[in-house]
């Protein structure tokens, strides 16, 4: 069941060049809302003049070479690894949820612009990725719906408690969800279930991608930049305009803040972790 394409026997239903015309249409829509939410939020124009600004507080120029180093390890880190969840909970329901969701999706185009294909013809790689990719977005969507979210330490709702702002994640696992009921009750002989089940899989998936100006899709295109950008602040020493923690000890910062020994001493003592004196457990 899992290594064949649940599409093909949909082809007998719905045309393939159907199919493939709701795929394109989804891909539009996505850009679309993007784009409206760019100009909603004005986050392009947010980000260019942020970083036109921070040029003024400078304290070196980063050149190409370190850029495209940075903006490497902001792939690497921020964005394949999802290094900015300091909770391992998080990340891992997070890593769960966003490759199966692009290996969902990418599977499901390529299953859909293969056909015309007979039941059982093809590769049976992009039928096993679909299913797997259902399935991984099932369990990181539940592992943060019932534990993480639940959590007072991170928002505290009720499992039940739905918001506008869950729109994303509740369509993102209902379409996954449904697709894999809809593939296992097709396998089964169909009927009636499996055309209910198909129809909830698809107004999920209409739901997720013909609303990304009010979800939270359109975040992970930002996510990335603000990450970039904070990384090229660090480099040459603008620090997003937040003051450098210097070394209370140094002569040159006792020079420059002669107060410093009356309200700490002349050996400020360590402080300690502060906030990272215990294992993250909210976002």
């Amino acid at each position: 069941m899992i290594t064949s394409n649940p599409f093909a026997e949909l082809s007998v239903l719905i045309p393939p060049a159907v199919m493939q015309a709701y795929v394109i249409l989804m891909v539009l829509a996505v850009i679309g809302g993007t784009l409206l939410d760019i100009r909603h939020k004005k986050s392009a124009k947010y980000f260019f003049e942020k970083g036109q600004s921070l040029k003024q507080f400078a304290l070196r120029e980063v050149n190409r070479a370190e850029k495209i180093r940075i903006a490497v390890s902001t792939l690497t880190n921020e964005v394949l690894a999802s290094g900015e969840f300091e909770n391992p909970d998080r990340r891992k329901s997070h890593l769960l949820l966003m490759y199966g969701f692009v290996v969902f999706v990418a599977t499901t185009a390529v299953m859909i612009f293969d056909l015309p294909a007979a039941a059982g013809d093809g590769s049976f790689i992009a039928p096993l990725l679909w299913h797997l990719g259902a399935v991984s977005i099932c369990v990181g969507g539940a592992w943060f719906w019932f534990k993480i979210r639940v959590d007072v330490r991170a928002e505290g709702h009720e499992w039940h408690d739905v918001h506008l702002s869950d729109l994303f994640v509740v369509s993102l696992v209902l379409m996954a969800m449904f697709a894999l009921v809809w593939s296992v009750l097709q396998a089964a002989g169909g009927g009636v279930l499996a055309g209910i089940a198909f129809f909830i899989f698809i107004t999920a998936a209409t739901t997720l991608f013909s609303t990304v100006f009010w979800s939270k899709f359109a975040h992970m295109f930002f996510k990335p930049a603000a990450a970039f950008q904070k990384k090229v602040s660090e480099a040459d020493g603008s620090l997003d305009k937040l003051p450098d923690l210097p070394e209370l000890t140094d002569p040159v910062v006792k020079e420059r803040y002669p107060d410093i020994p009356e309200y700490m001493g002349e050996k400020p003592p360590y402080m300690g972790l502060g906030i990272k004196r215990e294992a993250p457990s909210h976002y």
